[in-house]
Formats: C-alpha cells, structure tokens, sequence
C-alpha cells in the first residue's frame, strides 16, 4: 500500500521522461491504452449498421429503429458526456490507472449485458452504461497518454491513436455485413456486440502492465513511488537500446496536494486560461459539425438520392478508412512543422474541401461512388484535424486539471455532435432536395473553418515542448 506524505518536493521525473528514446516500453503504453478507441468506433458503427436488423419481427427485442437510432443513441451519448465528466474528476483525484481499469471494466460489462438483451428497457439501459463507459476512458486514457509519451513524439502518437476510432469503424461496418446475412436474426446482433468484449478483454490484459503516471503520483505525495518507477523505465530502456540516457534537463518544485476541487478548476479554465478554452470549444464544436454533416446522414443520403439500401456498411468502410489514414499520414507533422499551421491548415482545408462537395452535390454532379470518394478526401483531411483538438485540450492545461478539461471538452462535442448536430441534419436530409443536403454540408464547412481561423489567433505552440512548460502546474512552488 503507498503512502502519501504531503510537502514540497523537487524532481525531474518530467525532464526524465520527456528525454526517452522511443522503446518497447512505449508500445506497451500505445497498445494498452490506444486501442480504446477502435472499440468506441466499433460500437457505434455495430449499432447504426444492426439497426434494421433489431427492428425485424423474431430479433429478440420488441423494439422498433426509431427507437435504436434515437432512444438508444442518445443514451449513448448521453452516458458518454456523463461518464467523460464523472470518470474525469475522478481520474485528476484518485490516479490515472485506477479508473482507466474502472472505465474498461465498465464498458466490458455493459457491452456484454447488451448482447443478452431480452426487453427494450433492458437494451437501452445498458446502452446507457456502454456510452458511460466509453466517455471515462476518454479522459483516463488521453491524460495518461500525454503524461508518459516523450514529448517530441505526444503529437504524432496522440493524433493517430484519436485517428484509431475509424478502425474500429471500418471493422464494425465489414464484420455486420456477414453477420447481417449468414447467422440467424436473433443471434447475428448478440455475436457483433460480442465481438467487443472480446477485443475488450485483449486489451485488458495488456492494460493491467501499464503503471500509473509518474507526474500524477509525486504531485500526490508519492513522490517516491514516482522515482523508482521512472527508475526502473530508464533501465528497461538502457538495457533495449545499450547506451546510457542523456543527462535530464531541469527539475521542478511542487507543493504536493492530495485533490483539485471544482472551483480550483473552473477558475483554471474560465480565470488563468479564458483562451484556450475558446480555443478548445471552437475546435470541438467544428469537428462535431462537421462530421456530423457527413456521417450522422450518409446511409440516408445514399438511400434518398442514389436508391442504395443494403451493403452501405462497404461503402462506410471506404470512408472509415480514409478517415484513419489522415491522421496516420500527416500525424508526425504536427511535431515538424508545428501545431498552429496543422490544426489550422487541416481544419480550414477540410471545410474548404467539403463546401466544394456541397456545391458539386447540389449541382447533381455526383454519384454514390463519387460523392464516397468526395467524403473520403474530406475526411482524409479532417480526421487529422479532429484528433488534434484532442490533443490541444489534453495538453495545454495544467496536470492537476487536466482529465477533468479532457472530460469538459468531449462532453461538448459529443453533446453538440450527437444531440444538436442530427436534430438539425436530420431534416435537411431527409427532405430529398439535394439543396438542402447541400446546406447540412456547408453548415459543418462553415463552422470548420471558422475553427481554424480561431487556431489561428489562439493556436498554442506546443510542439516539442514538456508538459509542465505548456501550462505550468498548479502546485509548481515559485
């Protein structure tokens, strides 16, 4: 059992972790904690695809698909923006590996309750509990993340693992199709959702090998505990590469503190960082649009205008994949050529990219095939952009704040993207007037650009920098 002993302490556990070579260690970090969400993209993607299925007479479930798409999507998302900020303010109080092992349990068991679903009640509850889930992990894992990834590569590795989500998409949209066809009605659905626990308990295992944040535990009194694990990382990594470590740079002095409350926190973001708060707003905001322009309609778009009602999963693998080669792609110039000029650049370009659809769209220019590819260009380019508002919330606020503006700002987004965002695109697309479709896209370009351009003005130049320099933490002792 630690022991925690409060007082004002000097390390260099931050300059001894930003100094690392990358390692067979840091794979273990990427694997264990990355990988989350290729399962957060898988169960959405199961769900919009089994949606008919559910409906049909001898599924199992008296239940109807206004009722999955609507009722149980909200829910979703409803438990996802609770559970983001719950697991959060848990997650600053009580250690990043605690609830990063909580938030993956829960969704395990959820997940696994779904698939025996018996009455309407009884799927949507645990819908419920799979979104609360999944929005703790969230902000349990992009803290962890950010805290033991050395900081010439938290850009790139961040952005591609926020980038993963779209694998488990296309794997989600390619495993319902023969699932769908080849098992009977009632038992097709319960093996999709089974498929995620299984995935789930994969990633649980390599998981119980990560350790805590050094940076959380010796600003929590456990400052020792901190030294040996870094200690025994350095080791690991001297004895893989054969050379002995650089020299660290300089120590900080922290007063230690045992919690942040409510108020230290909003004061932090509203207070001390009133602009990176807009910043981070604006770019969740424009992201949640966006995406929600193109995805949230596209099985309908392909219905209503081009008559295509089956096999719209191969198509959404198309655009899934497009999705996560952007971020694999032009992740690592997030570090090289800088954050502002990529965040900015990728946001502008995607909603300049997008409005060019709009119009060719709405001019009756496009097929399926050409508007998926359109969509894939897109997206290409805007999947890299979303993951690095994930990045910017997670790394410009202060250590002892930041799950908590992790949790904050997804809340927002997935809010606005799954609440705001269909009630508004819904009709729009629904309508079956390629203008009006045509205005949905051009509603998330708008607003997608109007993010970059405040990246612009109040982007953070955090590329190649430690953590403790971009927002300097709270208990730094003067």
């Amino acid at each position: 059992m630690s022991i925690t002993r409060l007082g004002t302490v000097t390390t260099k556990v931050p300059a001894r972790l930003d100094r690392l070579p990358w390692s067979r260690w840091h794979w273990m970090i990427v694997i264990g904690l990355g990988t989350v969400w290729i399962l957060d993209g898988l169960e959405v993607t199961i769900v919009g695809n089994l949606t008919a299925q559910l409906a049909r007479p001898g599924s199992g479930l008296e239940i109807t698909q206004t009722q999955v798409a609507g009722v149980a999507g909200a829910l979703y998302v409803a438990g996802a923006c609770i559970g983001a900020l719950f697991f959060g303010w848990l997650t600053d109080r009580f250690g990043r590996k605690k609830l990063f092992m909580i938030t993956l349990l829960v969704y395990l068991a959820a997940t696994a309750l779904t698939a025996f679903s018996f009455e309407a009640w009884w799927f949507f509850l645990f819908r419920f509990m799979t979104g609360f889930g999944i929005g703790g992990e969230y902000a349990a894992i992009n803290s962890a993340i950010d805290e033991l990834i050395p900081s010439r590569h938290r850009g790139k590795i961040d952005i591609i693992i926020n980038g993963s989500y779209w694998l488990g998409a296309a794997g989600g949209a390619l495993i319902t199709v023969p699932l769908l066809n080849d098992l009977p009605l009632n038992i097709g659905w319960r093996v999709a959702f089974g498929m995620g626990v299984v995935l789930g308990l994969a990633i649980l295992l390599v998981r119980r090998h990560v350790p805590e944040s050094p940076r959380w535990l010796f600003i929590h009194g456990r400052g020792e505990e901190a030294e040996r694990l870094v200690g025994g990382i350095e080791q690991e990594v001297e004895r893989e590469t054969g050379a002995r470590l650089a020299e660290p740079g300089e120590a900080i002095a922290i007063r230690q503190r045992r919690s942040t409350g409510f108020g230290r926190i909003a004061h932090t973001m509203v207070r001390l960082y009133p602009r990176r708060t807009v910043l981070g707003l604006s770019l969740f905001i424009g992201q949640a649009f966006l995406y929600n322009a193109i995805t949230f309609g596209y099985a309908n778009i392909l219905a209503t205008f081009f008559k295509i009602e089956t096999h719209t999963g191969y198509y959404f693998a198309v655009i899934a994949i497009g999705n996560f080669l952007g971020p694999l792609l032009l992740g690592h110039l997030f570090d090289s050529v800088g954050r502002v000029p990529m965040i900015s650049g990728t946001y502008i370009g995607s909603g300049v990219l997008l409005l060019i659809t709009a119009w060719l769209f709405a001019q009756g220019a496009l097929t399926a095939v050409t508007l998926t590819a359109c969509w894939c260009v897109v997206l290409f380019v805007a999947s890299a952009g979303a993951s690095s508002a994930y990045l910017t919330v997670s790394e410009v606020f202060p250590l002892e704040t930041r799950a908590m503006a992790i949790a904050f700002f997804y809340a927002i987004g997935t809010a606005v993207g799954g609440i705001s965002g269909p009630l508004i695109f819904a009709k729009l697309v629904e309508s079956g007037v390629p203008g009006d479709t045509a205005l949905a896209f051009a509603v998330g370009a708008v607003l997608m650009i109007l993010a970059g351009v405040v990246e612009l003005f109040l982007g953070v130049k955090a590329e190649g920098k430690g953590l403790e320099s971009i927002a300097r933490p709270l208990s730094a002792a003067d």
